[in-house]
């Protein structure tokens, strides 16, 4: 159904098809999402639902746009082609409450997710985030049972260690190249220096292994010594923070992206300090200060990775911020490196014994990150 005549209940609130107390449900919403921390998470869950972020935020009290000073709101993503038949508002183009829906309709749902190119992953994704609001609405009385509780195996949806990954591994030598395009970036405008020294710092970052959505978010408040070691903090999901070190590339390379930024600006913010500043502004920006989103991210990478030649000549449309992250992980297994020690640099939590990795136990000799920039610097070298 096209989408100017999809009846949902964005456009007014409290006239939710098949629902004939929005306000109520709306509450139940809001209540579910006011349990994650993270303003990233709640937002990518609300729209793997349907619903616009700006709603989200309305909806919500606790997100970090409501509190004063606070400038980490994360930039509105834009639809993408799958959002029309994201839940919600599959339910109300069938006039169906969300709450009287059973697993008949759910897999309905999954059918035409499947039919519209939907991938399995992305199908994975959304019956998660479905399967997590339901859980909520089971635990506090809304509904007998959660729909989304499905066998997965039958559906085709079920997660094994076997499976291949999708994204692409990009090797260490390809990282190299990434990061000399990178700082040739072609740019005619007279901000080419900075351009080019954000670019560089953008990938060096992501070479770290940070998701975009903490890349994003993070402030340049979030840039700290501490033993003595440049080190980011980084807010992951869940909303726990984690202690990202900087290798010398990265640090480098935001060095000089500050610094050339600062200067076209003319600011005289220092380029690495501890939490010094009641004001906040984010770590990568956009020219006139803003904070970038993680679509910008993404086709900056893109723009990156199509220059940087015949290295990366035949993957650069499948190269993406997720893809150098993943790189971070097998690159550091591939140098030795200790799984613990990985798992705590990316913030994984799979391991259930190193799932909480104690701060005091975070130092320059438990991060991986050394290996993996000395993996990138050797390729380099004739």
């Amino acid at each position: 159904m096209p989408t100017a005549e999809l009846p949902t209940p964005l456009t007014d609130p409290e006239n939710w098809p098949g629902v004939g107390d929005a306000g109520v449900l709306r509450g139940q919403i809001a209540e579910w999402l006011s349990q994650y921390a993270n303003a990233g998470t709640r937002r990518t869950y609300a729209y793997a639902l349907g619903l616009p972020t700006a709603w989200v935020d309305a909806l919500s009290p606790t997100t970090d746009s409501a509190v004063p000073g606070n400038k980490r709101k994360p930039p509105v993503g834009k639809e993408g082609p799958l959002h029309q038949l994201a839940w919600f508002r599959w339910c109300a183009a069938r006039n169906l409450d969300p709450r009287a829906a059973t697993g008949t309709e759910v897999k309905a749902w999954l059918h035409t997710l499947d039919a519209a190119g939907a991938e399995t992953r992305t199908r994975q994704r959304m019956l998660s985030t479905l399967s997590a609001f339901y859980g909520h609405l089971t635990e506090t009385g809304v509904v007998p049972a959660n729909p989304a509780a499905l066998n997965r195996a039958r559906l085709g949806l079920n997660r094994s260690s076997r499976d291949a990954s999708p994204t692409i591994r990009l090797t260490a030598a390809q990282l190299r190249a990434l990061l000399d395009a990178a700082a040739r970036l072609p740019n005619r405008t007279c901000h080419k220096d900075l351009y080019a020294a954000r670019a560089v710092a953008v990938v060096a970052l992501l070479t770290l292994g940070l998701r975009v959505s903490e890349l994003v978010n993070l402030d340049r408040d979030d840039l700290m010594v501490s033993g003595g070691e440049p080190m980011l903090r980084v807010l992951g999901k869940g909303g726990v923070h984690r202690e990202v070190y900087l290798t010398n590339l990265a640090a480098t390379a935001l060095k000089n992206y500050l610094t050339e930024r600062d200067r076209a600006g003319g600011a005289a913010t220092p380029t690495l300090r501890g939490r010094t500043s009641a004001t906040t502004s984010p770590l990568i920006a956009t020219r006139d200060g803003g904070r970038c989103s993680r679509f910008d991210v993404n086709a900056l990478l893109r723009r990156v990775a199509v220059q940087a030649g015949p290295e990366l000549a035949d993957v650069a449309d499948r190269v993406h911020p997720h893809a150098l992250r993943h790189a971070y992980v097998t690159i550091a297994l591939e140098q030795d490196a200790r799984i613990q020690h990985v798992q705590a640099d990316v913030g994984h939590a799979s391991i259930s014994t190193t799932q909480y990795y104690d701060r005091g136990r975070r130092t320059r000799e438990t991060t991986a990150a050394d290996l993996v920039e000395a993996a990138i610097r050797a390729a380099g070298l004739d």
